[in-house]
């Protein structure tokens, strides 16, 4: 199937404030003022793995009166994998909308070096899935999604279910898949390899630079796991369908990072789509805009619920 490529320019919106669970009426204030939809139950800091004393934990978001079982979206927080934390979750409207969202935590460079944070992505979809039913959620009907340094690990963990270096036993649950339905990436880093020996890659290929401490060293002498973490390197012909959005003036990841995994799944005959936002930055209002909001929830739609529009 051919990758379906979308250039458009989005107006400019107000980004998502996230919203704290509290009871009764305090907790819709915050709703109000957050954006997060009246009558969405909010758990917190849920414990999904244990490592030594060192706690993992994700936040859950459950619409109360959509139909249940309910379609998950897995969200994973942008920080250059070394900053950032799982409240900082973009896709809370999509509560509004019928679906359930977690915004998880996971292990930062500062911590401990790759491949740890693919493990606890991993580990937190298999900790779901294990508790699908007391959650009212579809096990079947899981997609993740992330920005930037969590683009990145949301199109790898969507490329690589069965993946021994990748899947690891952070939680336990080993007898459950880490497969999901669906990936939405936003600019994230698709081909370290390839970034590493490019022009842009002088950025990059230096001691310090967030890809560095994510593999523990200077990049280019860490082409083997650069390999291992770049989502392309993973892309075989029963990977799950992807929407990638980047902007076109992104001066952090540059977009031939999106173009390029675009085209690998093309080459495998898979469904891509990618939405360039001309004139946009790295993370910038456009990506929250309606225009993108309606493109994400038609592809989720169409992916977890079979309603093409």
């Amino acid at each position: 199937m051919a990758t379906r490529v979308v250039r458009a320019t989005c107006p400019v919106v107000v980004g998502i404030v996230l919203a704290f669970a509290l009871p009764s009426l305090r907790a819709g204030l915050v709703q109000q003022r957050s954006g997060l939809p009246a009558g969405v139950q909010v758990e917190r800091d849920i414990e999904y793995a244990r490592l030594g004393d060192r706690p993992l934990r994700l936040d859950l978001y459950v619409p109360e009166r959509a139909e249940r079982p309910l379609p998950l979206v897995v969200w994973i927080h942008d920080g250059g994998w070394r900053a950032g934390n799982k409240r900082n979750c973009r896709l809370l409207w999509l509560t509004g909308r019928g679906y359930a969202v977690a915004s998880v935590e996971y292990r930062l460079s500062t911590e401990a070096l790759f491949p740890a944070q693919i493990h606890d992505c991993k580990g937190a979809v298999r900790w779901l899935r294990a508790h699908a039913t007391e959650y009212g959620l579809d096990a079947e009907r899981f997609a993740v999604a992330g920005a930037s340094a969590g683009g990145h690990l949301a199109a790898l963990l969507g490329v690589s279910a069965g993946v021994k270096e990748l899947e690891g036993s952070v939680g336990g649950n080993s007898a459950v898949s880490s497969r999901v339905k669906a990936v939405v990436d936003f600019f994230g880093p698709t081909d370290l390899v390839h970034w590493i020996n490019s022009p842009e890659g002088e950025r990059i290929n230096r001691p310090g630079s967030p890809v560095a401490l994510l593999l523990g060293g200077l990049p280019s002498k860490k082409i083997d796991l650069a390999r291992l973490a770049s989502p392309v390197t993973h892309v075989t012909r029963d990977d799950p369908p992807i929407l990638i959005v980047h902007g076109s003036a992104d001066p952090v990841v540059p977009v031939q990072q999106s173009t390029r995994l675009a085209e690998r799944y093309r080459e495998a005959g898979l469904t891509a789509v990618l939405h360039i936002i001309e004139g946009a930055r790295h993370g910038g209002p456009e990506f929250d805009a309606p225009p993108v909001r309606r493109l994400v929830l038609s592809f989720l739609n169409e992916h977890l619920r079979g309603k093409k529009e």
